[in-house]
């Protein structure tokens, strides 16, 4: 029995780094890409257990290469990372089979529960958009509504996600882990520090033999 192996994929380096010193404690961080080609061809080679995906990449969003990932790899569990709360959003992702979909200020033991429930076979969706995003999928007779998100809406995701950040001397700065901790709890507070990060089950695979 072995960590869970997990694969970042977010083009806000800050971002990535923050992500995989939040997650070393409980997995096995395999690696980190920028891009969902990127992230294609990271997994083919890495096999993650997970990969947590930003949906606003560049050459490929994170919804359209984490469907593709699930049809190549259909064991892999896709987890959703984004600044997006429009709830079609994730009712999206989960129509493309995702197993969770986050919100980048959420609490920081909210991605390691969620790696585990998806781990666990089960789903996992932020409590700050869960009842807006059952609200988006019934309609009067209780049937479930999947629209396909057309290409000019996952454009706007990036787009938003662009003007939310700032940049500074080259350098990609984000609101979520900009200056010390603060009341306001984010996936990159306290929490880290305090060790209130759940535990997570191991996962069933033999290490590789080391040459």
């Amino acid at each position: 029995m072995t960590r869970a192996r997990v694969l970042l994929a977010d083009d806000h380096l800050l971002i990535a780094q923050a992500l995989e010193h939040l997650l070393q404690s409980h997995f096995e961080v395999v690696g980190t890409v920028s891009d969902g080609r990127a992230l294609l061809k990271a997994a083919s080679e890495l096999k993650p257990d997970v990969a947590v995906v930003d949906i606003g990449m560049p050459l490929l969003n994170g919804l359209d290469a984490g469907e593709q990932l699930k049809s190549v790899q259909p064991d892999i569990k896709v987890i959703i990372l984004t600044q997006n709360r429009e709830p079609r959003f994730a009712v999206e992702a989960f129509r493309r089979h995702a197993s969770g979909y986050l919100l980048k200020d959420s609490a920081a033991s909210e991605l390691t529960t969620a790696i585990c429930e998806a781990l666990g076979g089960r789903s996992y969706v932020s409590p700050a958009i869960a009842k807006a995003m059952v609200d988006e999928t019934l309609v009067a007779g209780g049937s479930v509504v999947t629209r396909e998100l057309s290409g000019r809406e996952l454009q706007g995701e990036r787009d938003a996600v662009e003007a939310a950040t700032d940049v500074d001397h080259g350098g990609l700065v984000t609101r979520e882990n900009v200056g010390p901790p603060t009341s306001r709890s984010g996936p990159f507070d306290e929490e880290l520090n305090r060790g209130r990060l759940g535990r997570c089950p191991l996962v069933g695979r033999k290490r590789r033999a080391s040459r």
